[in-house]
This record gives C-alpha cells, sequence and structure tokens, in this order.
C-alpha cells in the first residue's frame, strides 16, 4: 500500500484555521464547513489536520485513483479523476471512501457496510461470541454491521447445558445492541442492523423488543418478510412458523394468524418507526449475486439502512452522483438534463468504484498486517484475522460497488417538475434506467481490458429479472456482457447521503427537501452595536433568530430577481414558497401512494435496494401504515420504512416556530399537581463507577411524573428481581398516619407482588432529593431542562454527587429525540448545536455523541 502526506514537514492546520478555510470554500455555509473538517478532512492521532479544504482531500484521492488507474490500460490521468470529484459536483465518495482513501494516519476499511454471516454458524454461545466480536472488529475500522438472528434457536427450545431451555431471540439482541454503544468510532456510535425472518417462532418477540425503553438503542431491526406471509395475511389463512426456518424436516412447528402478527408489525412501526420491513423473496428472486448462492453469496442481512442486501462477509462501498449538477439552466423555462454528460460520467464513477476495490484490498492487507505485527497471541488474533481473510476473499471474487445518487429532488425541481407527481416520476425512472445501462455498460467496458469478476458465469445469471430487464432494455449490452463478462457482481443502489448532501448542498438521496426554509438561533451579545435580540432564553440569555434557506431554493430566488437577503415575514415566505417549484413537495407533502410507487418504480433499476422513508403526518391511522406497506409489496420495493411525525422527532422545526410553540402549549397534557394514588412505572437499572443502581419513574401519559433512585440491592434480592422492568407505584398510609411508597408488580405466574415503602429502602437524603426533583416534573418542567437543574446542583457529599449523575442518567431517556440541549457545547468541536438522541447528547455539527 503507498503511504503519502506522511512527512513530518507536512503544512499543518489548526481546527479553526481549517474551519475558516473551508467556510469560505462553502461560500459561508457554517455547518457544511465544520462537517467536513470533523469528519473528513484527513487527520492523524494528535488531532493534527493535514487539509485545509476539500479541494486538498478531492486531491488526495484522486491522486490515489490515478496510482490504481496506471496498472489497467488506457488510464485516467489525476487531473481526469480530480475534474470529476472536485467541488462535490459530480461524482461524490460517500463516508469511509472519502475519509479513508489516502489516509496513512488510520488503518481502516473503506467499506460503508458489511454482513457478518449465520451461514453455518450455530448458534452455540460459542457462534454468538464470535459473531459479536467479528461486529466490534468491523466497527472499530468505520464499518457499519447487519447481521440476521434466524439461526437462533427459539425461546423455550431444550439446550444442553445447566440452563436446559433457550433465552430465544431478545437477550442476543440486547448484547449485539450493547456492543454497538461501546465501540465509540471518533465520536460516534457504530451502526447495527439486526433482523430475523417472520418465519421464525421467536419472530414477535423481536418486533415488541424495541418498545421497551431503552431496550435495543443501538441497532436498527428490520423483519424479513416472505411472500407466503403476505399471502396469508391479504388471504385470512394461517401461516407457518418453523425452526429451522424454511427447513423440510423442522424441529419446532407452529400455526399463527398472519393478520394479528401483521397488526402487531403495522402498530409499531406506526408508533415508533421500528421494525422496518424487508420483503424478502422480491430481494432474493430480484439479487444477481444470489445466482452465485451456492458459492457463499446467498443473501441474509442488510447494512444498517437496508439499501445494500448482502451475503455473509461481503462488504460494500458507496459514491454518489449529483443529480442536480446534470441540470442545465436550471429553474427557467430553458431547464433541461444534459443525458450525454451523464451517461459519460455514470462511466467514469463505475471506473472510481472498480479502482476503490483494489485500494479496498490494500487497505485490508494493512489491516491483516497490523493484527499479525499485534502482541497478542495467535489464539486471541485468530477470530479477527479470519474475519478480514473472509472480507477480503468476497471483496477479490465479486468485486460489488454501491454506485448511488444524490440531489434527486433538487434535480426535480431544477427541470420544473414537482417531486411525486407523475410526470416527476416518470422522469425519476427514466433517469434511474439510464445510470443501470449505463453502470453494466461500463462494468462490461471494464471486463473486456480487466477481467471479469472471478466467479462470473452468464449461465447461472440467465433467468434473473434484473438481467432480464436489463437484456430487454438493451440487446446489444446484453450480448457483450455474455461474451466479456462483467467486472462487479453488483452494482447499484440508493443510500441516505446524509453528511454528503451538506456537502453538495443538495437534497439527500432520492428524497424530497425537508424543508425549503427554516429557522436558526445564534446567541448574541445585546449590549453590542446593530445586534437584533429575538429571543430570550429561560437564563436570560439572548439570540438573534435568521432564516436559513435550502441551498437550491436560494438558488431559485436569485434565478427569478428575488433578493435572499431581505429579513422576510412568515406571511412573505409562504407566498415565495407557494411560487416555487418546491411548494407542495416537501417530506411531508409529497403524497404517500405515490412514494411507494416511485420507490417501486426506480427499484426495477436498482440492483441492490434503496434507503428512502415515507413520511406521515403524526395523525394517521394504523390501517394507513398497513395499506402503504401492502402497496409497497405489491409495488415491487424490497424494503420500506414509515416514520410518523413524532413517533420519533426530527431535527429540523418549521420556519413558523410561534404557530408551533402556541400548539405544543395548547395540547400540552395537564399533570395532576396532586399525586395520583397510583403511578404506572418504569424501572431503570444503570451502573454509576462499579455500583449498580436502580431507579423507578412514575409516568403519567408515558411522561416522567417523579423518580426515585438508589443503589440496588442485589446481594439478597430484597429490592426487586432482575427482570422486572415495569410495576405500579402506590400511595399509601402507614398506621400513624405517614404516607408511604409501595411497588408492585406481576411475578412470573402472574400474581401480584408488593414491595413496601420504597423510602425505607433508600438513603433518606437520597429520597427528600427525589421529591424535590418530582414536584419540578409535576409542574412540567421540560425534561431537558430539569436534567439541566440536576446537573447543575451543587452537593458536596460525594455520595449525593453519584446519585444526582445515576437521577439525570434515568430522565434522559425521557427527553424526545431531537431537543436541543442548551448552554451546553459539543466536547468534541466546541459547537453549542447539541441535540438529545435516545437519550445521547449528540452534535448536529460533527455528529460525536456523549451517553451517560
Amino acid at each position: 500500500m503507498q503511504i503519502t502526506n506522511t512527512s513530518k514537514t507536512a503544512k499543518t492546520y489548526t481546527q479553526e484555521e481549517a474551519f475558516l478555510a473551508s467556510l469560505k470554500y462553502f461560500k459561508g455555509d457554517d455547518l457544511a464547513a465544520r462537517v467536513w473538517v470533523n469528519k473528513y478532512a484527513l487527520k492523524d492521532s494528535d488531532g493534527n489536520i493535514y487539509e485545509g479544504t476539500p479541494d486538498d482531500m478531492h486531491r488526495r484521492i484522486a491522486k490515489e485513483i490515478a496510482r490504481v488507474e496506471k496498472k489497467y490500460p488506457n488510464p485516467m490521468s489525476e487531473d481526469e479523476v480530480f475534474e470529476l470529484i472536485r467541488d462535490f459536483k459530480y461524482i461524490v465518495p460517500q463516508g469511509s471512501p472519502m475519509a479513508g482513501i489516502g489516509n496513512p494516519y488510520q488503518i481502516a476499511s473503506l467499506s460503508n457496510c458489511f454482513v457478518i454471516g449465520n451461514d453455518g454458524v450455530s448458534d452455540s454461545y460459542g457462534g454468538i461470541m464470535k459473531t459479536d466480536q467479528e461486529q466490534v472488529q468491523l466497527m472499530k475500522r468505520r464499518g457499519g454491521v447487519g447481521h440476521d438472528l434466524s439461526h437462533i434457536r427459539p425461546k423455550g427450545s431444550p439446550v444442553k447445558n445447566s440452563a436446559l431451555t433457550s433465552t430465544g431471540i431478545v437477550p442476543f439482541m440486547e448484547r449485539f445492541s450493547n456492543s454497538t454503544r461501546e465501540v465509540a468510532q471518533d465520536g460516534r456510535r457504530g451502526a447495527l442492523m439486526l433482523s430475523i425472518s417472520i418465519n421464525h417462532p421467536d419472530s414477535e418477540d423481536f418486533i415488541d423488543a424495541k418498545m421497551e425503553q431503552g431496550k435495543v438503542t443501538g441497532a436498527n431491526v428490520s423483519v424479513r418478510i416472505d411472500d407466503d406471509f403476505m399471502r396469508s395475511v391479504a388471504s385470512g389463512d394461517p401461516y407457518v412458523q418453523k425452526y429451522p426456518i424454511q427447513s423440510e424436516d423442522p424441529k419446532y412447528t407452529r400455526e399463527i394468524d398472519a393478520g394479528k402478527l401483521w397488526g402487531k408489525i403495522v402498530h409499531n412501526a406506526w408508533q415508533s418507526a421500528e421494525p422496518g420491513i424487508l420483503f424478502w423473496d422480491t430481494i432474493s428472486r430480484e439479487s444477481v449475486p444470489d445466482c452465485y448462492a451456492d458459492l457463499g453469496y446467498k443473501t441474509v442481512s442488510t447494512n444498517p439502512c437496508g439499501e445494500i442486501p448482502l451475503c455473509p462477509y461481503d462488504s460494500c462501498r458507496l459514491l454518489a452522483i449529483n443529480l442536480f449538477s446534470y441540470v442545465k439552466d436550471p429553474f427557467t423555462d430553458k431547464a433541461s438534463f444534459d443525458f450525454e454528460l451523464f451517461k459519460k460520467h455514470v462511466a467514469y464513477a463505475q471506473r472510481i468504484m472498480d479502482d476503490i476495490i483494489d485500494l479496498e484490498l490494500e487497505k485490508i492487507d494493512a489491516i491483516l498486517a497490523k493484527i499479525e505485527a499485534d502482541p497478542e497471541s495467535d489464539e486471541v488474533k485468530h477470530v479477527e484475522k479470519n474475519l478480514w481473510l473472509n472480507i477480503r476473499k468476497k471483496a477479490h471474487e465479486g468485486r460489488r460497488t454501491g454506485i448511488g445518487i444524490t440531489a434527486e429532488g433538487d434535480m426535480l425541481a431544477g427541470l420544473g417538475y414537482r417531486y411525486g407527481t407523475e410526470k416527476a416520476n416518470e422522469f425519476s425512472v427514466t433517469v434511474h434506467k439510464t445510470i443501470a445501462l449505463e453502470a453494466y455498460r461500463a462494468s462490461v467496458h471494464t471486463a473486456k481490458e480487466r477481467g471479469p469478476f472471478a466467479i462470473f458465469d452468464a449461465e447461472r445469471e440467465k433467468d434473473n429479472p434484473f438481467i432480464l430487464r436489463l437484456r430487454e432494455a438493451d440487446e446489444k449490452l446484453y450480448y457483450e456482457m455474455l461474451e466479456f463478462g462483467r467486472r462487479n457482481i453488483a452494482l447499484l443502489t440508493i443510500a441516505p447521503t446524509g453528511t454528503t448532501s451538506l456537502m453538495t448542498q443538495t437534497t439527500s438521496g432520492i428524497e424530497p427537501v425537508f424543508l425549503p426554509v427554516y429557522k436558526r438561533r445564534r446567541k448574541v451579545n445585546p449590549n453590542d452595536k446593530d445586534v437584533r435580540v429575538d429571543f430570550v432564553d429561560e437564563v436570560g440569555d439572548s439570540w438573534e433568530e435568521y432564516m436559513v434557506f435550502h441551498h437550491r431554493f436560494k438558488q431559485w430566488m436569485e434565478v427569478n430577481g428575488i433578493d435572499a437577503d431581505k429579513n422576510y415575514s412568515q406571511t412573505e415566505l409562504d407566498e415565495l414558497i407557494k411560487r416555487s417549484p418546491y411548494y407542495k413537495a416537501t417530506s411531508n407533502d409529497v403524497d404517500w401512494l405515490s412514494k411507494v410507487h416511485l420507490q417501486g418504480s426506480v427499484q426495477q433499476w436498482v440492483d441492490h435496494s434503496i434507503s428512502v422513508t415515507i413520511n406521515l403526518p403524526n395523525n394517521v391511522s394504523e390501517e394507513l401504515v398497513g395499506q402503504l406497506y401492502l402497496e409497497a409489496w405489491k409495488a415491487g420495493c424490497k424494503g420500506v420504512t414509515v416514520y410518523r411525525d413524532g413517533s420519533r422527532s426530527g431535527v429540523l422545526i418549521s420556519s413558523d416556530e410561534t404557530k408551533g410553540e402556541k400548539e405544543e402549549e395548547e395540547n400540552r397534557s395537564s399533570f395532576p399537581t396532586k399525586r395520583p394514588q397510583v403511578l404506572e412505572t418504569d424501572v431503570v437499572r444503570f451502573q454509576n463507577n462499579k455500583e449498580k443502581w436502580i431507579a423507578f419513574i412514575g409516568l403519567i401519559d408515558g411522561k416522567p411524573y417523579e423518580i426515585f433512585t438508589g443503589l440496588a440491592d442485589d446481594e439478597d434480592g430484597i429490592l426487586l428481581p432482575r427482570w422486572v422492568e415495569h410495576g405500579r407505584i402506590i400511595k399509601n398510609r402507614n398506621e400513624d398516619g405517614t404516607s408511604r411508597y409501595d411497588f408492585q408488580y406481576k411475578n412470573k405466574r402472574g400474581y401480584k407482588t408488593t414491595i413496601e415503602g420504597l423510602s425505607h429502602k433508600f438513603n433518606p437524603e437520597f429520597w427528600n432529593y427525589a421529591k424535590l426533583i418530582s414536584s419540578t416534573l409535576r409542574h412540567e418542567m421540560p425534561i431537558d431542562r430539569v436534567v439541566n437543574l440536576i446537573n447543575s446542583l451543587q452537593l458536596d457529599n460525594e455520595s449525593i454527587n453519584t446519585w444526582k449523575n445515576g437521577v439525570a442518567r434515568a430522565l434522559k431517556r425521557y427527553v424526545p429525540d431531537g431537543t436541543e440541549a442548551k448552554g451546553q457545547k459539543c466536547s468534541n468541536c466546541n459547537s453549542p448545536d447539541l441535540m438529545y438522541q435516545e437519550g445521547c447528547l449528540t452534535c448536529k455539527n460533527c455528529g460525536s455523541s456523549k451517553c451517560g
């Protein structure tokens, strides 16, 4: 592997210097600048930054791509590659390739995502521990990981150990989830997808696992649904689950009501946006790599966002093409799409992706060399070494690529189409069909120069539906593929582009614009000259509010001679939006069925899958969610995710914030200030240092009303059995007239068990502080402010401080996702733009996350 930029005399930049230089590069877009500096600028483990702007990064990438090109006929030059990738205009390597290509300071993979295998893996503890270790080893090298749990025997199955029967799926979901949360990756958490077949007898437990507060928070979960199950839902016929799944001679079978289980899936998705659904027969039937299933390419799960179904130990690297850049004269009557340039660039993108596989193989060799050099024994290193050998084999043998797109929403707007309309959908399908044909054509031409992927066999693929569509669309391409083969086993995807779209300054992936205009705040000194104070927060800090225009909406304004620097009223903004091509074309505006049909139609030209979300308003029914899922199956989608507004809060807010705050005030539930006699209660366990603690959180309408926390008495179980997670707190009176709080729960036989006098179980000082904090909850102080209040308490007693930290940690779980953490700064980039996400503080600028 070639090492670059290692000279001790190489120019370095401070964080501020790199930020200011990239701020100028991004024309004042501070969010794009901070994301680039924190996530993608070349830096060493001491924090030295070696790139001042993305131009430096693109030159680094171009140099490495050109080095690989020289190995093959008709190589592209460094300057040619640079012109294709510079300014994020045309071709954009995503995530791991962007950060890792030519990076000598980090021994990490260039793959964005991996699937590890249950192919031949037993469900013994040894097999499960092996999977757990493989997951961690990949995450520490920047990879997102997916794996399937369908091979684990169902709950109650006999086992030949001291337990006698299996615990089933859920405990292992927790194990894998916790491992993900433990792996810090430069300030961010790992990404994990857990899946299970609907055919598995524990699938209902899997579906319900994340509905419990604080459970399986480190993983996305999806259910693999087969066509037989969907037909049973439609017909009302029973459905048979079995273990092993799909076995001709199963050890266990169970007949279930498919409609009832379907209702559970729909309800949970409506309530929490999970589980996602994978239409598994569609995935398997359409998958080109599954033509080689007997050679180890049987698809078993997907990456964390669902856009890359993979076989065990395969991986994929991602690249996006910026569709907006091919719109000539955007937002005018002369707007058109430059298909000739687009076709040319798709071919270049596929070639660059193939070069990146060579670079990945070098990275894997470096990882293997690092493992060999590590001082641990061969026994300790065995799993990690074999993992990377397996990944190397798949990358070398199949040479899988992941070409995708970004800016679909902006492309359509620039051409004058409204996202979601029939004409817009038709044009999108034309674009994606073009990508498929030109990428496959480029893979065939590359095979002619460089040779096909090692196991290519046209006879195996002749009946594959995707290959047959290519043949029908372009027979010349098909017969060229028969003659020369193809360089890559599978080529295409549509991934969420996240931070990539921040740097391309476009809409993300295939999605429409989220909001064309939104509002942000910056803190100001009210005594400064010419400062405008629009908002004073609860601690007295002054803030100026300002509008942020989506970049292409602002471009539309400029093209049409509209002043983008004016301070518009809400009424004026509403009128502007109505005049624009983004009107009725935001995430929450687009017709839901239209989006499903768009996804299904585009999926016909994507050989992997598509990451797309159907956004629904809060008041939609569960029945509608079920209808959308059914339509997605019928339309040929490989997977679908539905997000109902409020089920998991987003980050951006509408510019019409005053109206939103008024509605929030009107909708706020009125907590009784006098405590009800009985409260439903969550039980939360956690560790402070090495001590085990427990919290009882009384709830009204699912929101904390009171909290009592103290040391858990694990020695004799006097406080509570470990399996209890819910119950009721009942306020009673002692014989002397004083009040007491009893906790009641149902034991495993369903009988009620009561622990009397929680107040006597905890330290009296803990109890008194708990009552004080509970009073703030009862008067509906927002949970994030209660957490801030607790953190600000100045307490001399060390044990009380430990208690204080525990209370804050327990309550953070109930802070709504997307809540801004005011008055705090990111420890990684010093940004004040922090928000709560699953009880953790996450920085909107650099993406770092801090839990606990």
